[in-house]
């Protein structure tokens, strides 16, 4: 199953542009940070049970590793997805290609970090097909032409949210390679959930959003349980999985699926309709993260 790693964060990444276009929108009436400790704290709910199983494992972890746990919680289940749950709030699931930019730089503060922490040495084609990556994600989203921030100042504030959701990102994907070193994908995944839901409620606390939790619908808990079996702890449970086995490097590339699937989704859901360029744009990002995969396991040998 390790030769697939890549796989699994291909797909982990497709089910959040499967959440931000279908599910996310139906948490709007509900305050950022609320959505956010909500959602953290229904999987670890849901991934209790493997701490009677694992319980030794936990134990055994150092107090650096718990450190690197607080950090992706941090930045990524904190930081990360308040900041583009926020952008996408902001511009009221519309304008999605100006969202999206947050994750043709995510790679950028990835790839930067994971030589600067993990000491990541890969090869001179990696980068080439990196690049690749990213001028292809840029076309798919935008064509030929510069990011539309002329929408209103919400528009200018979802970008800002997005650069930020960016560096958290891709500082949590080099934190989370760290954080799996001495433990299994499956305790990975409760510890990155547990330590978001904890950060998250003293956020929502002292913001005044717990207060407000009697203002979750029925169906909006539906949709909560529906993100925690999908978008939420399942993805992260493939993508840790993933991640274990693959460099942070070929992970971030592998996570540009996110804008491609959210793009794609957006014209079937919206019709918004991609011209020829664009359609140019998913096809060289296609191919690139196929070759990015695939130089993985060369380096490995």
């Amino acid at each position: 199953m390790k030769k697939f790693a890549p796989i699994f964060v291909i797909i982990a990444a497709s089910l959040w542009g499967v959440d931000g276009i279908v599910l996310r929108p139906a948490l709007y009436s509900l305050p950022v940070p609320l959505v956010v400790f909500v959602e953290s704290t229904i999987v670890v709910l849901l991934l209790s049970p493997l701490l009677r199983t694992h319980l030794t494992s936990i134990k055994k972890l150092t107090r650096s590793d718990l450190i690197y746990f607080l950090i992706v919680g941090l930045f990524g289940g904190a930081i990360g997805t308040m900041a583009i749950t926020k952008a996408l709030f902001y511009v009221n699931f519309v304008h999605l290609s100006v969202v999206i930019l947050l994750q043709k730089l995510q790679p950028v503060f990835a790839l930067i970090l994971a030589s600067l922490i993990l000491k990541e040495k890969l090869p001179r084609e990696f980068f080439i097909w990196a690049s690749f990556a990213i001028l292809g994600a840029y076309l798919m989203t935008f064509g030929l032409h510069l990011p539309n921030f002329d929408t209103g100042k919400n528009t200018v504030v979802a970008a800002i949210l997005s650069l930020i959701a960016a560096a958290s990102f891709g500082s949590s994907t080099v934190f989370s390679k760290r954080a799996l070193k001495n433990v299994s994908f499956e305790i990975g995944t409760y510890l990155r959930f547990a330590f978001s839901s904890v950060i998250m409620f003293f956020i929502s606390f002292f913001t005044g959003d717990l207060l407000h939790i009697n203002m979750i619908t029925s169906t909006q808990i539906a949709v909560f349980i529906l993100i925690a079996f999908t978008t939420g702890g399942a993805a992260i449970f493939l993508y840790y999985f993933g991640l274990k086995n693959i460099s942070a490097s070929v992970a971030t590339i592998c996570e540009l699926a996110f804008p491609l699937t959210a793009v794609i989704l957006d014209y079937f859901v919206r019709g918004t309709v991609l011209s020829l360029i664009q359609w140019f744009g998913i096809f060289i990002l296609i191919m690139s993260i196929i070759k990015v995969s695939g130089l993985s396991f060369q380096s490995k040998k």
